[in-house]
């Protein structure tokens, strides 16, 4: 098992990029000043001890080095014991819907960012439960099997986006038919919860919830959105915000939470249906109700002890930066003879 102890750490790690394009864009202002002064061949030859390769190679060191450095400090530990025991918790499938109509900003920041923010406020909350999710949209997809590795949870929690499901449409259906395969048939306390905006639902939900609760499985569901609908953000590459979403009229297109449909799934499910607004998502209040449910016995595999392993991150650090140290951007007269670096 492997696991950073510090993950907050890991961000500092965006740097890297936008330093690299600060390094071009200096490069680049660089060659443009000594344009002004003439031909750059005829430069290069009254300035013969600099060179440009070494800049670039000790600037490559350098993030080298920062990079093992930030690695080091969020430190990297590994499981080395393994341990068995016995948990006694429920079994939770969080089905989320990443549809576009997610991105409706009618619950701040938006529907599945404050859905996000719900469930990891969950996974903090969670004892000895065990949690999977699923994503969906056209088509549903299993985010991460049933587990009680919190920390991967939540990891694998960030990664979620409306790019994460390429097909679009709500499959509430074929959500609730994947979250019952995924549990051990020895397990009796499951609960299923979908979150979901409900529109452009597609298959026959109701028939997998029914089915569900004849298996025993209690199907809940969170409606994210308000009644009154919200226009669905468009963004461009770069995460720019561009506009709204139009239909084929040009006119904007308003979604709307299908509260009637979610209310027949929770019923068909035997579970409960909460509506989430700007105040609090809905989960709370469902993991309570979860919670009634009859605790189930599992074995559970663990590791009960880690092992630091920073030391090793952060002395390729020290070794990176002693090579970035000891490579000077002008040339000296006894390596150049071995040709190190090209002209």
């Amino acid at each position: 098992m492997f696991r950073f102890e510090h993950t907050d750490f890991l961000y500092a790690l965006i740097l890297i990029p936008l330093l690299t394009i600060i390094f071009i864009w200096m490069l680049h202002w660089k060659k443009k000043a000594l344009d002004r002064f003439g031909d750059w061949r005829i430069i290069h030859r009254l300035l013969p001890a600099i060179s440009k390769n070494r800049v670039i190679t000790k600037f490559i060191l350098l993030m080298i080095g920062y990079a093992f450095l930030i690695i080091g400090i969020a430190n990297p530990q590994t499981g080395s014991k393994l341990v068995e025991g016995e948990r006694e918790g429920i079994d939770v499938m969080i089905a989320l819907d990443v549809s576009n109509s997610m991105l409706a900003q009618d619950i701040e920041p938006d529907r599945l960012e404050r859905a996000k923010q719900a469930i990891s406020k969950l996974i903090d909350k969670l004892g000895n439960d065990r949690i999977g999710i699923i994503v969906f949209a056209g088509r549903a997809y299993m985010q991460l099997p049933i587990t009680t590795d919190y920390a991967a949870a939540k990891m694998f929690l960030n990664t979620i986006n409306t790019k994460t499901v390429p097909t679009q449409g709500t499959a509430i259906g074929e959500a609730i038919e994947m979250a019952m395969d995924s549990f051990d048939d020895e397990t009796h306390s499951r609960a299923i919860v979908v979150i979901t905006d409900g529109e452009n639902h597609e298959d026959d939900a109701l028939k997998a919830a029914k089915k569900a609760s004849e298996k025993g499985i209690n199907v809940y569901t969170i409606g994210m959105g308000m009644i009154d609908g919200a226009p669905i953000p468009e963004y461009d590459r770069y995460n720019r915000m561009t506009g709204y979403k139009k239909d084929r009229q040009g006119n904007t297109i308003i979604t709307k939470l299908n509260e009637a449909m979610l209310q027949q799934i929770a019923s068909a499910g035997k579970g409960a249906y909460i509506r989430a607004n700007n105040t609090q998502a809905g989960l709370k209040k469902v993991f309570e109700e979860i919670n009634k449910l009859e605790k189930t016995k599992f074995e559970s595999k663990m590791f009960s002890d880690y092992e630091d392993r920073f030391q090793y991150f952060i002395a390729a650090c020290l070794i990176f930066l002693l090579l970035e140290v000891l490579i000077f951007e002008r040339k000296s007269k006894w390596l150049s003879k071995y040709d190190l670096f090209n002209k």
